[in-house]
């Protein structure tokens, strides 16, 4: 691929007690977006952030916020996440009885739309839907924690995926994350992907976290 490939930082991995500090040390850090995982304990086995705690650490960042959200049901939070100052709200097909309606509403708000495809999850479940969202997210871990380790076996999906994107000269970028580090990125960025979502490699030291960025980039 010749474009530039996006490095959205997940703060799922960085110090939660630092949120404000944190966000603003990807200000200057060279991040394209902030990747923010929205878990309920109901779709996925863990619990995250909410709406208010995204109102307040929003004024931290000069960088879009990539709002992810493993809960269900998705449809009626989706406008407290747009207000709440997510700039691309993601979600899942499982989570929403209308998946078409889900998209339109978040589109209605302004936001970009993106649907994530969970590792079991055919790409079949995003082609009815892919001319209306400007984002496929493919899970390369079971979402729910971080630090889970990569599987490969989905890269096949970002292959046809790509395929069939730039067949249909769509604007569609495909995201991943789970378990993307210097190695794995390398190989998801091979694949075809424009995003690699990564937060335990860039945030082990954030003293070096432009370094990381950098070198995640150009993996």
């Amino acid at each position: 691929m010749t474009k530039s490939l996006k490095i959205a930082p997940s703060i799922l991995s960085s110090d939660f007690s630092k949120l404000g500090e944190v966000l603003q040390s990807l200000n200057t850090s060279g991040a394209d977006l902030v990747h923010v995982d929205v878990m309920d304990g109901h779709f996925v086995p863990n619990i995250t952030f909410g709406p208010p705690v995204i109102k307040k650490i929003r004024k931290y960042s000069s960088i879009p916020f990539d709002v992810h959200l493993m809960i269900a049901p998705v449809h009626r939070y989706i406008k407290d996440f747009a207000d709440a100052g997510a700039d691309i709200i993601t979600i899942h097909p499982e989570a929403t009885n209308d998946l078409e309606a889900s998209i339109q509403l978040i589109k209605s708000l302004g936001k970009k739309a993106g649907v994530s495809l969970n590792p079991e999850t055919p790409i079949e479940k995003v082609l009815p839907v892919l001319n209306s969202i400007d984002l496929v997210l493919i899970m390369s871990v079971n979402p729910g924690f971080g630090g889970q380790s990569f599987m490969p076996e989905v890269l096949s999906k970002v292959v046809d995926l790509r395929k069939i994107i730039d067949e249909k000269n769509l604007t569609v970028e495909i995201e991943i994350d789970g378990g993307i580090d210097y190695i794995t990125g390398k190989q998801a960025k091979e694949a075809g992907v424009d995003i690699l979502v990564s937060g335990t490699t860039l945030f082990k030291d954030e003293k070096n976290l432009k370094d990381n960025i950098d070198q995640l980039r150009n993996c």
